[in-house]
């Protein structure tokens, strides 16, 4: 049987004295993170919380995440991770809906002290919490298909779900994972976005598997994650494409010494050419890998390696081919195969498929029939079977009854050299439904492009239908998500008030 201890116990007994992690000035070995987590095991008998209760952390990137990450379900419990960019309503919500007892969190509590039994503040209450615990058994009682954990979503398109992910479930994802990135035991990782989210947390049991390190990167900056590989000889570390295209713009802009990479790997939303290509240049050393799935995958479905051999070929915008043992496939809405290169609607099977959303029956059988997960991406598969996105089915453009992808209209303006950001989206028009509409950050130091040029520019590139009826130019950032990702809804929202967006 094979759960959350089985990797845990893996690096104990093969890289007792190797480095597991490094957070700030505190390193820790294989064998002391293992004593912490039975610490916090026998911490969480004494404060009686049962085998299957929640235990919900919030906070940014620290030791003490991971050790709550693993600890707590090798304990038997269900670790809750909270997402660090969420309002207190969104935060009261998740603690209320898991039922969490216990709150882990590296700041003042608030109101949500008010929702849970126990308070645990990190890292000092925390560290005198657990040094004081005896250190108890892990894994009795678990199984493969306990429930790990409850991640809730709702960061790009719409209300938080407690997705509930077992041991066998993550213990899936983590051959998975090690299937597109051969890890070995020299390795050092480079945790840089938040481990609330999948693209954080999803190498951690893959490197404590294969021995590895993992540096802690409290809060992205491309500053301080440049500094961070340059001084820890980094091979390793995995982001948003947001991540990747910050990373490129610094490193071009101020060079470090990153030769120590070897493996750059994004997910989590579209990877725009152009940001491939500037992160190739500035990191060479590097093999550039993609990963897809959700975060009801546990999270990965494809994998692609090598996106640096495939810039200039159509392959660069595919994001790879199923993992082993899981099944992708493109279907219609009444469930039968879409042919090689049309677009229908991804929909996963494998061990990696979630066990369901927690309390929310309606919610679950409606994205999961016989077993399978049915994404809500659009997409279609080539005659090898690598997948190629299109665009989430609610960002998808209807134009005077034609398709248009976000995602094509933004490659395009990507090209654009005085375009750091791009975002494309549906505004309502009265003659065709729906009119395409971008918002673009123009790159620092360049002269502003006007909104017409890039018009002009996208016609040059893709079809009438396509070109935006309108660009916006901010000097912010787009909006993000806790992740990283775009929340087009927030650029999309002013269009559509008082209209309903359901009827076009």
């Amino acid at each position: 049987m094979v759960t959350f201890l089985s990797p845990l116990a893996h690096a104990r007994r093969t890289a007792a004295t190797r480095l597991a992690l490094v957070c700030g000035e505190r390193r820790l070995t294989h064998a002391e993170l293992f004593s912490r987590c039975q610490k916090l095991a026998g911490a969480l008998d004494r404060l009686g919380i049962e085998p299957g209760e929640r235990v919900a952390i919030l906070s940014a990137n620290r030791h003490q995440y991971v050790e709550t990450y693993v600890g707590v379900p090798a304990a038997g419990r269900v670790v809750v991770p909270l997402n660090t960019r969420h309002a207190e309503p969104e935060l009261r919500y998740a603690l209320a809906d898991s039922g969490a007892r216990l709150l882990l969190c590296d700041r003042e509590p608030g109101a949500l002290a008010d929702v849970v039994e126990h308070v645990v503040r990190i890292p000092a209450e925390y560290d005198a919490w657990i040094g004081d615990a005896d250190e108890a058994t892990l894994g009795v009682g678990v199984t493969e298909d306990s429930l790990a954990g409850l991640f809730y979503t709702g960061g790009t398109t719409g209300a938080s779900k407690g997705v509930m992910l077992t041991h066998r479930n993550l213990i899936a994802n983590t051959f998975h994972w090690m299937a597109v990135v051969p890890q070995a035991a020299d390795d050092t990782m480079l945790v840089m976005a938040p481990l609330f989210h999948a693209a954080g947390s999803n190498g951690v049991l893959a490197n404590l598997w294969t021995g590895a390190c993992q540096v802690m990167l409290p809060a992205f900056d491309p500053a301080e994650a440049l500094g961070l590989i340059e001084r820890e000889r980094v091979t390793a570390t995995l982001g948003v494409p947001t991540m990747l295209a910050a990373l490129a713009e610094e490193q071009h802009a101020r060079p470090r010494q990153v030769g120590s990479l070897r493996f750059i790997g994004h997910g989590g939303s579209p990877i725009a050419t152009e940001v491939l290509r500037r992160t190739h240049a500035a990191f060479p050393t590097a093999q550039l890998f993609e990963v897809y799935g959700a975060t009801e995958l546990s999270p990965l479905a494809t994998g692609l390696r090598h996106e640096e051999l495939l810039i200039d070929s159509k392959r660069a915008r595919s994001c790879g081919q199923a993992m082993p043992g899981v099944d992708v496939c493109v279907l219609a809405e009444d469930g039968s195969e879409r042919p090689i290169g049309e677009v229908g609607e991804v929909v996963v099977r494998g061990p990696n498929v979630m066990a369901g959303y927690w309390n929310k029956p309606e919610q679950t059988e409606a994205v999961l029939r016989d077993g399978a997960y049915w994404t809500g991406d659009l997409g279609y598969l080539d005659d090898e079977g690598y997948l190629f996105l299109v665009d989430r089915s609610k960002d998808m453009i209807v134009s005077g009854g034609e398709n248009v992808y976000s995602t094509e209209v933004e490659e395009v303006l990507y090209q654009h050299p005085a375009v750091l950001e791009a975002a494309a989206f549906g505004v309502p028009d009265e003659k065709w439904g729906e009119a395409v509409w971008a918002v673009v950050v123009p790159r620092p130091g360049l002269e502003a492009p006007e909104p017409a040029a890039l018009i002009a520019f996208c016609r040059e590139h893709i079809a009438g239908y396509k070109v935006p009826k309108g660009i916006d130019l901010r000097t912010e950032p787009l909006p993000k998500s806790g992740p990283g990702k775009v929340l087009k809804r927030e650029l999309r929202a002013p269009f559509w008030e008082g209209h309903d967006r359901a009827v076009h």
